[in-house]
């Protein structure tokens, strides 16, 4: 199989095995050691390297080659090695030393006596006793090192390797058939199926190997056939070493599975049980806090733990920035995980731990996560939160650990942990909402819907309907919405649950509007106002009004909407809301320039617009310059508007809203 990307690693090691640099000057002894997982590419990046160097006559001497074969249940120690170093040398039979000690000396005087030079490649090692007797004691060659841990035992240049990129991945696997057989056109014909083929194989050249050897053999088999046998079993592993037979360009089994067990079984039991546990994770990331709350330990504790198990590559680091201290989230590979989740569901007693395990790490999310929901929420006059100390606080925490809190929702679907999951869900919603991360909103509330509904519980299927069709509706599935909206509505008055209802009513009327039902809205609106004013909830009651300001809107009616807007303005003024106070603001614009009144308009727009940037708010940043231009057009100021338009798109862009962005951009350029 031809050697397939790696160029950024090539470009790195190559030239620092180059006799002498670019000036002319020798270039400083060096060590290099490629490292990372199991299965990664090390040797074949090992050996590339070599023959590029050779084709470059750098080492005129050679290469020496010695799997050490530092994972086998038997590895070849440096004793070992350095018979097939002197062997390879032209040093055997009477003319070798008869003791060990000669034979090194002689070993070393070989190296120190050759002129020509020479690169010596130690591969697959496991401890520095296997390499470090073996390092010639001159500074004319070079060593290049291979193995799954990091080397601490010396100074040493290292080469890191991380999965292929996925474009690499698909080009691996079709060289691989290609080279087979020319005229077999499955990549060409079922491009998305490789993808995805690539995908569940983690990018990890091992393992894509593994699935071209099994396509090979499947000659007549289409790729989709083979992704769908992964994805049936959940485990990439046993459907890949059940088909795998015959051994790699280098004389290896292609296997899988027993590559990730000697990495585990060599770890201390420590290491391997928060492997274990990190593998149950919810999500592909998981911040340290969350790890610790995992595995029942302390952030010191776990961090080091990590970091060893980070140093033989089963746990990867994920950086937010440059440095140490940017570690925020670490990672397995897919691989690993589905490795570590066979070994805890093969054991009853791993099977308990976990468990526990994923109980804590749910009831961590659930705390902080309703803690953060609190601050998003907050308003002066209220109980401040615990830990957070702003809401730019709140949405830091809640964006990195966002792909934990959602995977974690999905947990509902299991009994047990099905109230907490619902609890959580209904912390995420502003979050979600806000962020404008609406697929993951509909997930999170479907969920929880499933789970409210095998609880049995009326009032929580209610919140959940409700969550759910606040969802749809941001994404443009308004009568999906609809529907949801009126299941809830349902729910809450059979419940005689009023408050509910009216939050019911309030989220129809919006749905309703956005179908073009203005009149229905206007209905639903109206008695989600009445019954938070029996309520004495000023601050809702502000909600309905400004809803009920925009349906009024719609049909026409400026000087009733006007009126409307003013009202819930006031409220969340005497609320303190000023986030909702701008919302209204932005809507009595609308109302004011229907109603002729422009100037008023630009003043009510740039009033909101001032809070909406306070707030970071960029979507809504984007419709109040946009409301703004339109207001510029409307008192003929084109160059204003143009103005209002560009920053717009900033705004639209800056809030991953590219639909919007590119509207603003024909808009802006229809002016220019």
């Amino acid at each position: 199989m031809s050697f397939t990307g790696r160029t950024a690693e090539l470009d790195r090691l190559l030239p620092h095995l180059a006799p002498e640099n670019a000036d002319g000057d020798a270039l400083p002894v060096l060590i290099f050691a490629v490292t990372g997982m199991g299965g990664i590419g090390k040797t074949a990046l090992a050996v590339e390297t070599a023959h590029r160097a050779r084709a470059e006559g750098w080492f005129p001497g050679g290469t020496l080659f010695v799997d050490l074969r530092g994972y086998d249940p038997d590895p070849v120690t440096a004793d070992q090695a350095v018979l097939a170093l002197l062997d390879a040398l032209g040093v055997r039979g009477q003319y070798l030393p008869p003791t060990t000690e000669r034979q090194y000396d002689a070993y070393r005087r070989l190296l120190a006596e050759q002129q020509d030079r020479m690169l010596l490649i130690l591969d697959n090692a496991s401890d520095p006793s296997q390499y470090l007797p073996l390092l010639p004691g001159t500074d004319h060659h070079r060593v290049l090192i291979t193995s799954r841990d990091r080397p601490d035992a010396l100074s040493i240049r290292l080469i890191d390797l991380e999965t292929l990129d996925p474009d690499d991945s698909v080009a691996l696997v079709s060289r691989a058939l290609y080279a087979t057989d020319e005229r077999d056109e499955r990549p060409a014909r079922e491009p998305d199926d490789l993808r995805e083929l690539t995908d569940l194989c983690g990018h990890l050249p091992l393992a894509l190997q593994i699935a071209a050897a099994m396509l090979r053999r499947r000659r007549h088999r289409s790729i989709a056939s083979l992704v769908a046998e992964i994805k049936a079993t959940g485990d990439p592993t046993t459907v890949l070493d059940n088909g795998s037979h015959g051994t790699d360009q280098y004389g290896r089994s292609l296997v899988l599975r027993p590559v990730l067990e000697t990495s585990y079984r060599r770890l201390p039991p420590d290491q391997a049980r928060l492997l274990r546990l990190l593998a149950l994770a919810p999500g592909a990331e998981t911040g340290t806090e969350a790890v610790a709350a995992l595995a029942d330990l302390g952030e010191e504790t776990v961090l080091s733990l990590l970091e060893d198990l980070a140093a033989t590559h089963l746990v990867t680091p994920v950086r937010d920035g440059e440095g140490a201290a940017s570690v925020v989230r670490w990672r397995l590979h897919d691989l690993v995980r589905a490795y570590g989740v066979g070994v805890v569901a093969g054991d009853m007693e791993l099977r308990e731990e976990g468990e526990a395990a994923r109980a804590r790490v749910l009831e961590f999310y659930y705390r902080w996560a309703d803690a953060a929901d609190d601050r998003l929420r907050w308003l002066p006059g209220m109980a401040n939160p615990e830990r957070f100390g702003d809401r730019w606080e709140a949405l830091a925490w809640f964006d990195g650990e966002r792909a934990g809190l959602v995977a974690a929702v999905g947990w509902a679907r299991e009994e047990r942990f099905s109230d907490a999951a619902v609890q959580l869900a209904d912390c995420l919603s502003e979050y979600l909402g806000w962020r404008r991360y609406f697929d993951d909103w509909i997930t999170v509330a479907a969920a929880a819907r499933e789970a409210a509904y095998g609880a049995s519980d009326r009032r929580s299927v209610a919140g959940t309907w409700n969550n759910l069709g606040l969802a749809l509706l941001e994404s443009g599935r308004a009568e999906e919405a609809i529907d949801a909206h009126t299941r809830a509505r349902d729910l809450c008055q059979d419940a005689d649950d009023r408050h509910s209802e009216a939050i019911a009513w309030n989220n129809l009327g919006l749905a309703l509007r956005q179908t073009g039902r203005a009149e229905e809205a206007i209905d639903a609106h109206t008695r989600a106002r009445d019954l938070y004013q029996d309520a004495h909830d000023r601050h809702s009651e502000a909600i309905a009004w400004n809803n009920l300001g925009l349906a009024l809107l719609e049909t026409g009616r400026a000087e009733e909407a006007i009126e409307a807007h003013t009202r819930a303005r006031n409220l969340y003024q005497d609320a303190d809301d000023r986030h909702r106070e701008a919302t209204a603001w932005n809507n009595l614009g609308l109302a004011l320039r229907q109603a002729g009144r422009t100037e008023e308009a630009v003043e009510a727009h740039a009033e909101a617009l001032g809070a909406f940037e306070e707030f970071e708010d960029w979507y809504r940043a984007g419709t109040a310059f946009q409301n703004l231009a339109i207001a510029h057009e409307t008192a003929h100021r084109p160059a204003d508007a143009r103005a209002c338009w560009l920053q717009a798109i900033d705004a639209y862009t800056r809030a991953n809203a590219p639909a919007d962005a590119a509207q603003a951009r024909i808009y802006a350029a229809q002016l220019a």
